[in-house]
């Protein structure tokens, strides 16, 4: 959970920046549509209410109805006015024009009210009886502009109440996630086997089912793997009984029987003492308890009672781990009765820390392949992969540790490496052994 949270809270994010530009883009296109058609409507306000203006001077002046008379601009080209004569012939004559209007008349027909020319919005009004129209016009590149100018500054408006509110939400998204975080690091050192173990109260309402839910499943969980362990010791020592018995039948046979018989009653025995190998290394495991106990382990005295027989341990006097005496027996049982059925007839075992413990035989090995396979299902935790229940074993024993298994390359034989440092997990915390 504590490393999914922040990319749940960058995915929001995401998705918040994401809706934000949507709605910026929405709502600039509205008011795209809006303000065109509004500031359409003022401008053409503003062209009437010219031309009405003209108008009421032309009609008070007869004289401004003579010959053509071009009048200089008073503001840019991006606005013209023409009076014309339509009642001269086909023709229309202008009367007077400004200097930036165009030399032709704007209608070759009298045309009242707004329309669209060439590159221009028109206004026409009629200026006395006689056939004469006045034309007011704004170049459309102006109008153009002036809607664009709007709509830039409402899309710049738009754009920050956006950015705001996506500040904003991405605040109210992270105080909404810190209580989840906090839940993560009260479960990251949550211990499921501690007497009346419990989340304790939420910090929001809305988190109390989830409370009880995860206190309900760790307590199903400790309990389901204390049997599981209370399981595996019985059946472990049930076992152990009948497995040593076999062997002692097994040796007065082999005194007893014919010599044709002993070879195959010595692959029993040995059978039967790898078996009660993995029986020892099963009980030790489940025995250890869940609390690691640590200490300065001599491995010149430990290894004498781990002898498998057949296979040559070569061992410094004075290498010694700090690693929990039973654990570390229960892995070495398995890496030693692993070398054994592999081939080997030698290992030799370093410490080249005190919290790191390797082994190498002198067996044939694997192929590169192989051995990257092995790692790889180790480091996924797959039990049913091809490591096997030996390597696997070891496994759980480093991860008690705080470590790992590797399985570093050589150019002969097989190595193992148990990495042992750390503070550790609580063993019953690992998979359940195959059965």
């Amino acid at each position: 959970m504590t490393q999914d949270l922040p990319s749940i809270g960058r995915r929001l994010a995401r998705t918040l920046l994401l809706g934000a530009v949507l709605w910026s883009v929405a709502v600039s296109l509205a008011v795209w549509l809006a303000v065109r058609h509004e500031v359409r409507e003022l401008l053409d306000d503003t062209l009437q209410g010219a031309a009405e203006a003209m108008q009421a001077t032309l009609d008070d002046s007869p004289e401004a109805l003579g010959p053509l008379v071009v009048v200089p601009a008073q503001a840019s080209d991006r606005y013209a006015w023409q009076l014309v004569d339509h009642a001269v012939g086909p023709t229309p004559r202008l009367l007077q024009a400004s200097s930036h209007a165009p030399t032709h008349a704007f209608s070759a027909m009298p045309m009242p009210g707004f329309s669209d020319q060439p590159g221009w919005r028109v206004y026409g009004t009629s200026v006395g009886d006689g056939g004469r129209m006045l034309y007011v016009a704004q170049s459309q590149d102006e109008q153009m502009e002036a809607v664009w100018e709007v709509v830039f500054n409402a899309a710049l408006a738009t754009l920050a109440v956006a950015l705001l509110m996506y500040l904003w939400l991405r605040l109210r998204v992270a105080q909404e996630l810190l209580p989840l975080q906090h839940l993560s690091d009260r479960l990251r050192g949550h211990d499921l086997l501690a007497p009346g173990a419990t989340l304790g109260p939420p910090e929001r309402e809305e988190l109390q089912p989830m409370h009880q839910a995860l206190d309900e499943l760790a307590t199903q969980l400790a309990r389901r793997l204390a049997q599981e362990r209370a399981f595996s010791a019985h059946a472990a020592h049930a076992l152990r009984t009948p497995l040593a018995g076999m062997d002692a039948q097994l040796a007065v046979a082999l005194r007893e029987a014919p010599e044709a018989l002993q070879p195959r009653l010595q692959r029993v025995r040995t059978a039967a003492n790898r078996l009660q190998r993995v029986v020892v290394a099963l009980l030790a495991l489940f025995r250890s308890g869940v609390e690691l106990r640590r200490e300065m382990v001599e491995l010149a005295g430990l290894l004498p009672r781990l002898a498998v027989e057949g296979l040559d341990l070569q061992v410094a006097p004075d290498a010694r781990v700090d690693a929990d005496p039973d654990l570390l027996a229960a892995a070495l049982l398995n890496l030693l009765d692993n070398a054994l059925r592999h081939g080997a007839r030698r290992v030799q075992i370093t410490t080249p820390s005190p919290h790191v413990l390797a082994l190498q035989d002198d067996g044939p090995g694997v192929g590169e392949p192989q051995r990257l396979a092995l790692q790889a299902a180790l480091a996924s935790d797959d039990a049913e992969g091809p490591t096997g229940l030996g390597l696997v074993l070891a496994h759980w024993v480093a991860r008690a540790h705080g470590g790992q298994l590797r399985l570093p390359s050589c150019t002969q034989g097989f190595a193992v490496t148990l990495e042992l440092g750390g503070q550790g997990e609580p063993l019953l915390g690992s998979p359940a052994p195959p059965a």
